[in-house]
C-alpha cells in the first residue's frame, strides 16, 4: 500500500468520489505562514486565500477534515498559531491579520467572540492521532481560555451573555436574544471535553471540575431555555424571558449531549419539518416558518452552512439517529454537486438580469472550474444571497466545505468511525452497498476496508499492517466486533 497518497474512497455514484479526490487537490494550494511579526510566522497551516486571516471557525472545522490526509497536510498547525496569540489573560480572539497577528475586532463583536470549539476539536485530533503529548501541550491553553469566557461573560445566573455574532451568525434575527442557546451550549461542550481530555492525561482534578462546571451548565439551560410547548430551547432575553427564535444554532444542545431522550426526539423531528429545518437542503440556519426566513438564504436567515449541517449531523450521532444523519448527509452533497456547475445567479429578478449576467459572462470568462460555496439555499440549488453583501457568500470556501465532502463521506455516507487509542474501527452499514475506504493510515498502519458483492453474497474485504479491533452494525440488526489481524483477510456478512 503506498502510504505517500490520501485514502481513498470507493462509492457507488462516482461523483461522490471525485468531489472528494478534487477537494483533497483545492487543499494543497491553500497553505501559507504568518508574516514576520506574527507570532506565528514559522508554523506553516491552511487557509482560505480569498479572505487571508487567521480564523478561529476555520482552523477548528477544517482540522476534523485535515486529520483524514494520511499526515500529508498538518491538521492542528492552525490551531497551534492561535494558541501562540494567546493574551495574558487568556483570551483568543476570533480573527487575527496574517501579516500582523494583530486581532481584527467588529463594532458588533468588541471582544472578537466566538463559539469556543477547542476543547472539541482537540479531542478529535487525539482520537484521530492518538498523541497523548499534545494533549497534554495544549492544555495550558484550553484551561486559560474557559477562565477568559468565564471571567468576563459569565453572569450571575450561571448563563453566558454574549453579542449576536459570537454565534457565527452575524444578521440571525434573535436582535433581543443576551443569553445565545448556541454559545451557552458550546461553552456546555467545551466543559465536557476538556474533562475528558483530563481523563486522558488521568488528571482526576481538571477531569472533576470541568465536569462539575458542565453539569451546572447543562442544569441552567434546562431550566431556564426549554420549552415544552413548543419542544424547543430559545435563547433569552436580559430579563431571562424566551426570545422564540428557532435557529439552527439550538443544535449545539445535541452535540453537548444536553437534552435527555425525550427532549432529543422533539429536536430531531423539527429537523425533519419541512415547515422547520426539514428543507429539501438540510439544514437552514432559521426555521422556514419564521417570518423573516428567506428561501434564497438572506445570510443567515435560511442559507444552509456547512458547518452547520455538519454540526447537527454530528449532534444526531450522539443520539443513535445513524440512518437519518447519513441521509441528511448524502442530501447535502447532492446539493453541493449539483450547485457546482449551477449558473447561481438564476434567482435575481428582472431588472438585474441584464448585470447579472454579464457578470456570469465575466466569472466564466475568469473561471474555468466548478465551485463549492461557504453557504447555500435550502430549496434549490445554487448559492445563497445576502442583500447588501456581493462577496457572500464565499467561492471555493474549503474550511467548511471540506467537512461534507470529506469528512461527512468517510464518516456518515460511508460510515466509518476511527478511534486511534483504543485501536478501534467501527462501520455502520445502513445499506448493502458497494464502499469503503483503502490507504488509511491509522497511526503507522495502514487499512484497507471495502464491501462487494460476490457469488457467495456482500462481503468485506479488509487489508492491515497491524492488529486493529474492527466493529460492524449492519441494518441495525447485525453487531460484532473482531480483531482484524495483519494481512489481508475477508468475511461474509451472512456469516457474521
Amino acid at each position: 500500500m503506498n502510504k505517500k497518497d490520501f485514502p481513498r474512497v470507493h462509492f457507488y455514484d462516482q461523483d461522490f468520489v471525485e468531489i472528494y479526490d478534487r477537494t483533497w487537490a483545492w487543499v494543497a494550494d491553500c497553505w501559507t505562514m504568518g508574516g514576520p511579526t506574527s507570532g506565528f510566522e514559522k508554523i506553516k497551516f491552511f487557509y482560505y486565500q480569498q479572505k487571508p486571516v487567521l480564523d478561529v471557525m476555520e482552523q477548528v472545522f477544517s482540522s476534523f477534515f485535515m486529520v483524514y490526509s494520511n499526515r500529508i497536510f498538518p491538521a492542528s498547525n492552525g490551531l497551534d498559531a492561535l494558541y501562540s496569540l494567546q493574551e495574558p489573560d487568556g483570551a483568543i480572539r476570533n480573527t487575527y491579520n496574517i501579516e500582523t497577528g494583530k486581532p481584527i475586532i467588529s463594532p458588533d463583536n468588541p471582544e472578537g467572540l466566538i463559539l469556543p470549539l477547542f476543547g472539541w476539536a482537540e479531542y478529535n485530533l487525539y482520537h484521530k492521532t492518538a498523541n497523548k503529548k499534545r494533549v497534554k501541550d495544549v492544555m495550558p491553553f484550553l484551561k486559560k481560555h474557559y477562565k477568559w469566557l468565564e471571567a468576563n461573560f459569565r453572569q450571575t445566573n450561571g448563563l453566558y451573555a454574549t453579542p449576536i455574532a459570537a454565534s457565527g451568525m452575524d444578521n440571525s434575527p434573535r436582535a433581543n436574544a443576551r443569553f445565545l442557546v448556541d454559545f451557552n451550549a458550546v461553552m456546555a461542550m467545551n466543559a465536557l471535553y476538556i474533562s475528558a481530555l483530563g481523563d486522558i492525561l488521568n488528571d482526576k482534578e481538571i477531569s472533576f471540575q470541568y465536569k462539575r462546571d458542565y453539569f451546572s451548565l447543562k442544569t441552567r439551560i434546562n431550566s431556564k431555555m426549554w420549552n415544552p410547548e413548543d419542544g424547543f430551547y430559545y435563547d433569552l432575553d436580559g430579563n431571562e424571558a424566551q426570545v422564540r427564535v428557532k435557529t439552527i444554532g439550538t443544535y449545539w444542545l445535541l452535540l453537548a449531549e444536553i437534552p435527555n431522550e425525550e427532549r432529543a426526539e422533539k429536536l430531531v423531528q423539527k429537523l425533519k419539518e419541512p415547515s422547520c429545518f426539514g428543507t429539501e437542503n438540510p439544514f437552514p440556519t432559521l426555521s422556514a416558518d419564521h417570518p423573516d426566513y428567506d428561501k434564497t438564504g438572506n445570510g443567515y436567515r435560511g442559507s444552509v452552512v456547512p458547518a452547520f449541517t455538519f454540526m447537527v449531523i454530528k449532534g444526531l450521532e450522539k443520539y443513535n439517529f445513524y440512518e437519518f444523519a447519513r441521509d441528511c448527509a448524502i442530501r447535502h452533497l447532492y446539493f453541493v454537486l449539483d450547485s457546482m456547475h449551477a449558473n447561481n445567479e438564476n434567482n435575481e429578478d428582472s431588472a438585474s438580469a441584464a448585470a447579472a449576467a454579464g457578470r456570469q459572462k465575466e466569472h466564466n470568462q475568469k473561471e474555468h472550474k466548478p465551485m463549492v460555496w461557504s453557504a447555500y439555499q435550502p430549496q434549490q440549488e445554487g448559492k445563497a444571497r445576502w442583500e447588501g453583501h456581493p462577496d457572500w457568500p464565499l467561492p471555493n470556501y474549503l474550511p467548511f466545505c471540506g467537512l461534507t465532502s470529506i469528512t461527512l463521506m468517510i464518516e456518515n455516507i460511508i460510515g466509518l468511525y476511527i478511534s486511534l487509542p483504543r485501536k478501534t474501527v467501527d462501520w455502520i452499514i445502513p445499506n448493502l452497498e458497494i464502499m469503503g475506504i483503502e490507504n488509511l493510515s491509522l497511526k503507522r498502519n495502514m487499512v484497507t476496508i471495502l464491501s462487494s458483492k460476490s457469488g457467495r453474497g456482500w462481503e468485506i474485504h479488509m487489508e492491515s499492517e497491524k492488529l486493529y479491533y474492527f466493529t460492524i452494525n449492519v441494518l441495525n440488526k447485525k453487531k460484532k466486533t473482531l480483531p482484524i489481524p495483519s494481512g489481508k483477510c475477508s468475511m461474509l456478512i451472512d456469516k457474521i
